[in-house]
């Protein structure tokens, strides 16, 4: 009875738990940019690379998947140490639109090349991708992440995003360490591309055009930037939530807006605000004070 109910609850759900698991992976892929204070929209860009590069390999050759995973996370590093090393001399609101221009280019060289499928995508790619191989990686992201934020390349981070003119005169290598944060948060991206497309079967230039770049973004903000359980519990909410309104039909998204509407006034910082939580921990457990007669 319990197999039977697990069947179907697995067979109705199981795109929204693999959903999850990639969203997951993409927010913290712009939690790593951000941690360096990288405005970048480049993500949604490095993850297309990644999903066409995994998914040629898979079909034009009898390579094993973990190799097609692992092309999908090389190629989106070298793609984005070439753009890396001119753009990240911006900053801020330059930096993002530049790296949307990117994206827009990557879009239309997809759209216009006979061996990406151009406008029509990629067909029947094999359905490799198991609840399994979402689970391992994106365990196996929080922990490097986790470790990186510990080490001195994290501290090196923080230094920059909190004020780059002081860190750099401090000794801090802020080119450099830009350009890690870029390259590490498009291997995280491409991995994750790779990994929906063989779990989809099929992928276009469409699906990651500026649309998908902005909701990358969005779950990393929304959840929160100040740690890694920030951008995990916000691309969960934002995953789920169309589904949980999937009952208001035409005014779901009216619905969606509003709450991130809500979010942005009163919780600036992300739903996971670990020094509002806090403060707010105190403040209830704190005993009213007796008055004096």
């Amino acid at each position: 009875m319990m197999l039977e109910w697990w069947d179907g609850f697995w067979a109705i759900y199981s795109t929204v738990i693999f959903s999850i698991g990639i969203n997951a992976m993409l927010a913290l892929s712009i939690y790593l940019t951000l941690s360096c204070g990288l405005l970048s929209l480049a993500n949604a860009a490095f993850m297309g690379i990644g999903a066409y590069a995994a998914s040629m390999i898979s079909m034009q050759t009898a390579l094993p998947f973990p190799l097609a995973l692992l092309a999908a996370a090389i190629v989106p590093a070298l793609v984005a140490i070439i753009i890396g090393i001119p753009t990240l001399r911006l900053s801020g609101v330059y930096l993002a639109m530049a790296t949307l221009g990117f994206g827009e280019v990557v879009r239309v060289i997809v759209l216009n090349m006979e061996i990406t499928g151009g406008p029509m995508g990629l067909n029947g790619i094999p359905l490799k991708t198991e609840w399994w191989h979402i689970v391992l990686l994106l365990g196996a992201t929080l922990f490097c992440l986790a470790r990186l934020r510990r080490s001195k390349i994290g501290r090196a981070f923080e230094a920059i995003k909190e004020d780059e003119i002081a860190a750099r005169l401090m000794g801090v290598n802020v080119a450099g360490y830009k350009l890690l944060a870029f390259v590490l948060g498009a291997v995280i991206a491409g991995i994750a591309g790779g990994l929906n497309a063989h779990y989809t079967f099929t992928i276009g230039p469409g699906n990651y055009a500026f649309e998908n770049a902005v909701d990358i973004l969005t779950m990393a903000v929304f959840g929160g930037t100040s740690n890694l359980i920030g951008p995990v519990l916000g691309s969960t909410t934002l995953t789920l939530l169309p589904e949980v309104m999937r009952s208001m039909k035409d005014f779901r998204l009216a619905a969606n807006g509003l709450i991130l509407i809500l979010v942005i006034l009163y919780l600036p910082k992300g739903i996971w605000d670990p020094a509002k939580i806090r403060a707010l921990r105190r403040k209830l457990t704190q005993r009213p004070s007796k008055e004096v007669v």
